[in-house]
């Protein structure tokens, strides 16, 4: 019996040896990346503040930015897209300029008033500097994909300072209903140390409170689905609208340093008719007083249209703190309808609208653990679950595989991208079928 077990234990410690040793490494290279990134993003949106009329120069930042993926980048131009393919469908070492490019061009966004977010860079970042680890040292091929998946986890938490949400997020991005459970320590271990790692460069986080969270009760568990269901249609909105923007200008522009260009021409003039302060860059300061004090119907529309144009247009930058800001401020105008502080529902936005749009709700839940507190546990978890079950088959990543569909008569094992052409080819059989049948 006994020597059953040493082979099972010596497995064990092995196996977490040499992945504890690895993930520390991508943790270092990661959490550094992270650090440095969000410094810089820190100073681009000082600097904006302090002259609000770099809008107008938004449009050549863009095309600047276009210019340099189209002649260094085409290779890395997929983003987050590309690492869930190369973890699913390994092809090539992820090349490092990634890394330089979606900071440059994170950075330029956020300098000249485009709004976005900043996870898309910090993921993108980790994968590519992860990828580099295996290209270096003499691992397997199936290391990989745990490095992959080991960086986007660091990218995610050091960003939010949300380790445990950072390693569920690496886990769970990658196919709407499955895990990965082989890839847990590598996440796990990552996400930690590089979440410190970033903490002793001297990040720091923002802080969201909620003062009072009701005891759960029958309206309040209700209130938590009705809430849910709207957060989880705002984020299909919100990937929908996006894709279709960046579909439609990739049909009319060839050319792809223009789409920026134009789109940049376009944000610069809405936000000089409007007082669009608030809508542009990450959007913390409205983000944080959605906690405070109600806001207005206009802010949940503004940021969406603004975030929409930028990401659809093709500037760079991520989708979640923008997701954020769209589903606290949503949260916080639903509250007087469904009898809820709006300090906890502006919570359960924060989360669930990300939960719908990126497919995440486990990762969204343990989110709001972190940043909220346990007390929201159970009005979090239902809202993140409901808006997963109401945004379908819809994503801000296309290249998600749907490892267990939401609903009968949609294919697994496809990646989402691939689903509305299959789709429509499956109607057009249907159609022309359909006489001879009867």
């Amino acid at each position: 019996m006994m020597q059953r077990k040493l082979p099972a234990l010596s497995f064990a410690l092995s196996f977490i040896g040499k992945w504890s040793l690895l993930s520390a490494l991508v943790a270092a290279l990661s959490g550094t990346a992270s650090a440095f990134f969000l410094f810089a993003l820190e100073q681009a949106t000082r600097t904006r503040l302090a002259h609000p009329w770099l809008i107008w120069l938004l449009p050549l930042g863009g095309f600047a930015v276009g210019m340099a993926y189209l002649r260094l980048g085409k290779e890395v131009e997929g983003g987050n897209n590309l690492l869930i393919d190369e973890i699913h469908d390994p092809q090539k070492t992820v090349p490092l300029r990634m890394v330089p490019l979606v900071l440059t061009g994170t950075v330029v966004t956020h300098l000249f008033g485009g709004s976005a977010g900043r996870e898309g860079t910090a993921v993108q970042m980790g994968g590519a500097l992860a990828d580099q680890v295996h290209k270096v040292l003499p691992l397997q091929p199936e290391d990989r994909r745990m490095l992959l998946m080991a960086g986007i986890s660091v990218g995610f938490a050091s960003v939010f300072g949300t380790p445990l949400a950072g390693a569920i997020f690496g886990l769970e991005m990658l196919a709407i209903g499955r895990l990965r459970y082989d890839a847990i320590l590598p996440c796990l271990a990552a996400a930690i140390l590089g979440d410190q790692a970033s903490l002793l460069w001297g990040v720091h986080h923002t802080f969201y409170r909620i003062p009072f969270i009701p005891a759960l009760d029958a309206w309040g568990l209700c209130a938590s689905v009705l809430a849910g269901a709207a957060f989880g249609l705002t984020g299909k909105l919100f990937a929908e609208s996006v894709h279709w923007l960046a579909d439609c200008l990739r049909r009319r522009i060839a050319f792809a340093p223009l789409r920026p260009l134009i789109g940049g021409g376009a944000i610069a003039v809405a936000a000089s008719l409007m007082d669009a302060r608030a809508y542009l860059g990450l959007g913390i300061p409205t983000l944080v007083s959605a906690f405070q004090q109600p806001l207005s119907p206009y802010d949940v529309i503004g940021k969406l249209g603004f975030t929409v144009a930028t990401l659809g247009s093709g500037f760079k930058g991520g989708e979640v703190t923008p997701l954020f800001y769209i589903g606290a401020a949503l949260g916080n105008m639903l509250a007087p309808l469904l009898h809820l502080p709006f300090p906890l529902l502006a919570g359960m936005g924060f989360v669930a609208v990300f939960a719908g749009a990126a497919n995440t709700p486990l990762a969204s839940t343990v989110m709001a653990l972190e940043l909220f507190g346990s007390e929201i546990g159970v009005y979090a978890g239902m809202a993140c679950v409901v808006a997963y079950l109401f945004s379908g088959h819809s994503s801000i990543y296309r290249a998600q595989r749907i490892g267990v569909a939401k609903r009968r008569g949609v294919p697994e094992n496809i990646r989402l991208a691939d689903w509305p052409a299959l789709r429509q080819a499956t109607r057009r059989k249907q159609e022309t079928s359909g006489p001879d049948a009867g």
